[in-house]
């Protein structure tokens, strides 16, 4: 069987990294907080930088050196689509899953979006804590407190604000859908369009689908089955 797994922050969590939407995701500039739907946009990187590298910096490359867990390693030789930049899934040992949000320890050139670009290691290394600002405006080479296309760079991270484009490998994405004879999501809210997409394939296509989560969201669809459980005791069951 061609099994899709389909995963989410839940399945990393174990890994020490917090989910998206907790109450870790928010950002405070000045006297107002700014939800990860606020923060993680293009508009907030090119108008506020500063604040938006800091909040990516602190919260997701701090992760960078977490290690992948059991669910991870499970996943290592499956048919793979993952929500998490995080890159434990490579970590893990899987050689063509799809990050289809992006990695962490890449970035690419600022460009619009569309055009073709090739990802590029993100030399987190250089970091130094002590000056972070400047340090980071010289990792994605900002002067002058702006990022500027085709010169500077952006974390390879699809943000709230932009479109899946073959950068992300979204037509690849699409094709392992339509070519499913079931589809996985493990520990996925469901609230990005990637997982919409899915289900809608799935529906169209009666292809059926497992949601795994110990507090599965409801979704339409004829033919689901619900596993409330978290990811590292499905995996022990299967």
């Amino acid at each position: 069987m061609n099994t899709l797994y389909i995963t989410g922050a839940g399945v990393s969590a174990a890994s020490g990294i917090p989910t998206f939407r907790g109450e870790d995701g928010y950002w405070t500039i000045g006297s107002k907080n700014y939800t990860p739907m606020e923060m993680a946009t293009r508009a907030m990187y090119q108008n506020a930088p500063k604040e938006f590298l800091a909040w990516y910096y602190h919260r997701f490359a701090t992760y960078r050196n977490h290690g992948p867990n059991d669910v991870h390693h499970w996943l290592s030789d499956k048919n793979l689509i993952t929500q998490n930049i995080d890159g434990l899934d490579g970590k893990a040992g899987n050689k063509n899953y799809i990050a289809i949000h992006g990695r962490l320890d890449q970035m690419t050139l600022f460009h619009e979006q569309g055009e073709p670009v090739t990802p590029l290691a993100t030399p987190w290394e250089s970091v130094d804590e002590s000056r972070l600002q400047e340090s980071l405006f010289e990792l994605f080479n900002i002067q002058n407190q702006t990022p500027v296309l085709n010169h500077s760079f952006k974390p390879f991270v699809l943000l709230f604000d932009e479109y899946y484009t073959e950068l992300y490998r979204i037509t690849q994405a699409q094709q392992r859908m339509l070519n499913a004879d079931k589809i996985v999501f493990m520990g996925t809210s469901f609230s990005v369009n990637i997982t919409q997409m899915a289900i809608e394939i799935a529906r169209n296509y009666d292809i059926p689908v497992e949601v795994v989560d110990p507090e599965p969201a409801h979704i339409l669809h004829a033919n689901v089955t619900y596993k409330k459980m978290n990811a590292l005791d499905y995996i022990q069951s299967n």
